[in-house]
């Protein structure tokens, strides 16, 4: 289960996002997306409206981004469906923070897979460098979130920070990464293990026919 969030007081929310509103180029962006929607169905765009908005949020305060309930609401209202079917939708995907966060949100997964293949590193790495799961780090650069499996088991264990994803880890190889976004440099993301493209195994590619010679050989049983 994801970390449950810190959500500030509902006050100082609407003090500060009240007025919420997307900007002009957003306002356009907005509008291009509920076009691909028939009439009377523009409430199909919550999910990129809302991560619309919260890059906007997010460029506005310098962070990954996150949804304060007036931005909830300005979406719901633009797109004329009730404010509880859009919060929903962001309180149900991990994509959507419903708390600040910081400049990066480092989401670990600690799931079976990543588990066995040393997520403990992993999360090791991310403790060194001040951070607890649920919070942001005191100069608000990294957040630290443990969540369920994001569908990279073939390259376990893996990270995803903000939107990319860092595989085939181990403790170097994470402090490496963070080291790079603390002094704000671009690390290399997808698999960390030289010579690995993508999810390929690190030999060659495999087939089951290939497989069948080191094997016992199944074809004649295959053919009754």
């Amino acid at each position: 289960m994801a970390d449950a969030p810190n959500i500030p007081d509902e006050a100082e929310v609407r003090a500060k996002w009240g007025g919420f509103a997307f900007t002009a180029a957003n306002v356009k962006k907005a509008k291009e997306i509920i076009a691909r929607y028939p009439a009377g169905r523009q409430r199909s765009a919550v999910m990129p409206l809302l991560d619309l908005a919260q890059r906007q949020v997010g460029a506005d305060t310098q962070t990954q981004g996150w949804l304060p309930v007036p931005v909830i609401e300005y979406v719901a209202a633009m797109l004329e469906m009730p404010y509880m079917r859009a919060y929903e939708v962001a309180s149900f995907y991990t994509m959507y923070n419903l708390a600040p966060v910081g400049r990066y949100h480092v989401q670990v997964c600690g799931t079976t897979p990543c588990l066995l293949r040393g997520s403990d590193d992993v999360m090791a790495a991310c403790k060194n460098k001040g951070m607890n799961k649920g919070k942001t780090t005191p100069d608000g650069l990294f957040t630290l979130t443990e969540v369920e499996c994001m569908g990279n088991c073939a390259s376990a264990p893996m990270v995803q920070i903000n939107d990319d994803n860092y595989e085939d880890l181990d403790y170097d190889r994470t402090m490496a990464i963070l080291d790079a976004l603390e002094t704000g440099k671009q690390p290399k993301t997808g698999t960390q293990e030289p010579g690995r493209h993508t999810v390929e195994p690190l030999g060659e590619p495999t087939n089951l026919a290939a497989m069948v010679g080191g094997n016992h050989d199944y074809r004649k049983e295959w053919a009754k």
